[in-house]
Order: C-alpha cells, then sequence, then structure tokens
C-alpha cells in the first residue's frame, strides 16, 4: 500500500539542542494516529516537520499529496474580525479555487462537524469547543489526503473532546490520514495507532 505520508530518520534540533532523534513515523489512509508523549518530547515539532511547516535536520519526509495543519484556537488573533466560514475558507486559499467553489467547500466542511447553522457568526463569539471545531472545518476544506492536529481538544471540556474525537473518527472513515498531536488518555484510547515520542525518540 502506498501511503499518503511517511518519515524517515528525522533529526532537529533548536538552537543546537537536539530536539528529535532519527524518528520514522508513518500515516495511513483511514487510521487515526495519536502523537503521544510528555511535555517536551518533541510532538508538536514532529507534527510540523511532517506537515512541511518546519525541516528537519536531518532525515527525509514522502509526500504524496498536500497535508492540512490544524493548529490551537489562538492562531486566529482577536483582532481579525472574521466569521466562521471566513476562517474554514482559509483552508481553500492553497488551491486558488473560484470564490465561489471556495464558499461551498467551506459550508460543507463546517457542516460535517456541525457549525454550518453558525457560518455567518463571529468567530470569536463562539465557545471554546466550537472555534476548534471551525479550524478542524479549516482543515477540511483543504480536502488533503492527510491531516495533523496539534492537540486540537486542548483545554476543552470532556463533552466537546468527545464531538473532537467523533470528527476525527469520521475523517478518517472517509479515507484521509490522521495525525493527532495529544497527551489526553481518551484520546489516546480512542485512536488506532500510537507514535510515542520521549526524549525526542519514538519508543512504540
Amino acid at each position: 500500500m502506498t501511503l499518503p505520508l511517511r518519515a524517515h530518520g528525522i533529526c532537529f534540533a533548536y538552537d543546537g539542542v537536539d530536539v528529535l532523534h532519527d524518528v520514522d513515523a508513518a500515516l495511513e489512509p483511514g487510521v487515526v494516529t495519536a502523537i503521544v508523549g510528555a511535555n517536551g518530547s518533541g510532538k508538536s515539532t514532529l507534527a510540523e516537520i511532517l506537515a512541511g511547516v518546519r525541516e528537519p535536520r536531518a532525515g527525509r519526509v514522502e509526500r504524496s499529496g498536500d497535508v492540512a495543519l490544524v493548529v490551537q484556537r489562538a492562531a486566529v488573533p482577536e483582532a481579525l474580525p472574521l466569521t466562521v466560514r471566513e476562517v474554514a475558507q482559509m483552508g481553500t486559499w492553497r488551491r486558488r479555487l473560484p470564490r465561489r467553489e471556495a464558499r461551498v467547500r467551506a459550508e460543507a466542511a463546517l457542516g460535517r462537524v456541525g457549525l454550518g447553522d453558525l457560518a455567518r457568526r463571529s468567530f470569536h463569539a463562539l465557545s471554546g469547543g466550537q472555534r476548534q471545531r471551525a479550524l478542524i472545518a479549516q482543515g477540511i476544506a483543504q480536502d488533503a489526503p492527510v491531516m495533523i492536529l496539534d492537540e486540537p481538544a486542548a483545554g476543552l471540556d470532556a463533552e466537546s473532546r468527545a464531538r473532537v474525537r467523533r470528527i476525527l473518527a469520521d475523517e478518517a472513515a472517509r479515507g484521509r490520514a490522521i495525525g493527532w498531536v495529544t497527551h489526553d488518555e481518551e484520546d489516546i484510547r480512542a485512536a488506532d495507532r500510537l507514535i510515542h515520542l520521549a526524549d525526542g525518540r519514538r519508543v512504540a
């Protein structure tokens, strides 16, 4: 089976301090993979490298298509007066779609995360769980074969976290490869596979 994303021997350092050491990883279609480990273990750095946001010091990443990266809700500054639909529609920018097609795709993505009726509301007027779902809709709207999420449920209540888990399971069922940075035990139990980091090394 051809995998949409595979990484070999990834190494990375910040200011000369090693963060990742010879890490191998793969994300498979239809599979939710949790990227786990203690704080400082390199989870977010690995996610950014897999998504192409950072370049490894050594090793390589093979991608067969685009990768959507979903970050935590603080990534949308309060100073930007965006609607929920506009936030979701940002996911279509890389594809330079016609405005109407981009809008349709964003609204469809919002429907998949249960926010279709809030498309015109201010993003910053949403609850924390709703904001995070809007950012997941942004990732869905990219229509990439791989979606990587950096702690998408951090700070949310149990009900909101469970809803995020259901959304990601639904996206995997549609054939998307999901990589999910988390440290929550329920999230980990819900995942199909694990990439477990400790001190920058993969241990499972």
